[in-house]
């Protein structure tokens, strides 16, 4: 029901005069029909637009009290602005945080998950349990006449597995393809653009954090991929999505290459050629080995690739006509057993390391 009341002023708009007593010309005149007419159809309008404003609030205020309601029973005290995915994120780092790591045991395996081979109710469970992720990265380009244009992702690949087997924590595919522009001029080398390659890396990785995984290790074997991986690294590390660190194999154990190798050579080198003959010995072109190190450069420091303190070349080919340094014929499939089995007990080091840390320390810390 809606009261209106009228002030003086208002009786003088519907034709009255509230100081004159009441005749008949003022009740029945034309004056008092239209704008008695005028003034009711006014607030029956309003009346109705009031009435339904009221219906329209008590509405809205109902169903968000049904939404906030079921929001709650299904999602377990999911914040308003948060996504399914932060849900989980946020869910799977407390849990992650109150866990209790089992240490590896030197020697023991566990179940090996690679991502690819599962079916995804297997990886559920999995992904609820563990929150680290080991992602191989490498490069399709030249290695020389005798090693295959894959041997950055196969070293990469390898070393992933085997952590991944001693350890259970989640392997992902291998990224084949990575930033070797300065292979270019060597038949199927393949790259992708600096900026491509650093925005798929970090859509791949937010992938992984929308389904649990909030640290990530990039096991990587190429050289050229290193200052990207670690630029994706701090963007996800900046905005709280994920931990994620390069690692690559012969900086773990840098002493016992270099003590192994008279000239180990950063690319196509002996080091390199062993852990071909280990992983993959079918590939390797051994009677290539000598021609490796003749048409290439073997003798080399810091000062031999500058002028007077500047780096002077862009691509391979500017240091050696056939893309490679060292001594090949220098490399061995045993030394190259060594190299890989210390190489991936640091990986597997580093892996328990990192499950074991609680996640707010690896977060950037605040401000001073």
């Amino acid at each position: 029901m809606v009261f209106v009341f009228l002030n003086p002023g208002d009786l003088f708009f519907i034709g009255l005069d509230p100081t004159a007593p009441l005749g008949v010309d003022q009740q029945w005149g034309p004056a008092f029909w239209l704008h008695s007419a005028y003034a009711y159809l006014l607030v029956l309008i309003t009346s109705l637009l009031v009435v339904d404003l009221l219906v329209r609030t008590n509405r809205a205020l109902y169903r968000g009290a049904r939404a906030s309601k079921s929001a709650t029973s299904a999602n377990s005290g999911r914040r308003p602005t948060e996504s399914a995915g932060l849900v989980r994120l946020r869910q799977h780092r407390t849990r992650h945080d109150c866990h209790v790591l089992k240490t590896h045991v030197p020697g023991e395996s566990r179940l090996r998950m690679y991502l690819a081979e599962e079916a995804w109710p297997d990886l559920e469970s999995h992904l609820t349990e563990e929150s680290l992720a080991i992602v191989p990265l490498g490069s399709t380009e030249q290695h020389g006449p005798h090693l295959p244009e894959g041997t950055d992702h196969i070293i990469a690949e390898g070393f992933a597995s085997a952590a991944a087997e001693r350890t259970g924590y989640l392997r992902t595919p291998t990224i084949n393809i990575g930033v070797s522009p300065h292979h270019r001029q060597f038949h199927g080398t393949m790259w992708v653009e600096p900026p491509v390659f650093r925005d798929y890396v970090e859509s791949f990785t937010r992938n992984l954090a929308y389904h649990g995984i909030d640290r990530v290790i990039f096991v990587n074997a190429h050289g050229g991929n290193v200052q990207h991986l670690r630029e994706v690294g701090r963007r996800l590390r900046d905005d709280g999505t994920i931990y994620a660190i390069e690692w690559m194999w012969n900086e773990s154990i840098p002493d016992l290459v270099d003590e192994a190798f008279a000239q180990n050579g950063p690319h196509g080198g002996p080091k390199e050629t062993a852990l071909i003959q280990h992983l993959r010995p079918e590939l390797v072109h051994e009677g290539r080995l000598a021609e490796a190190r003749d048409g290439g450069l073997t003798s080399f420091d810091e000062a031999t690739m500058r002028q007077h303190g500047a780096r002077t070349f862009y691509d391979a080919i500017d240091n050696a006509e056939n893309g490679v340094l060292g001594d090949q014929t220098d490399a061995t499939a045993a030394k190259g057993k060594q190299l890989f089995e210390a190489a991936s007990d640091q990986l597997v080091d580093l892996s328990e390391w990192l499950a074991a840390q609680p996640f707010a320390d690896l977060m950037p810390k605040d401000h001073v």
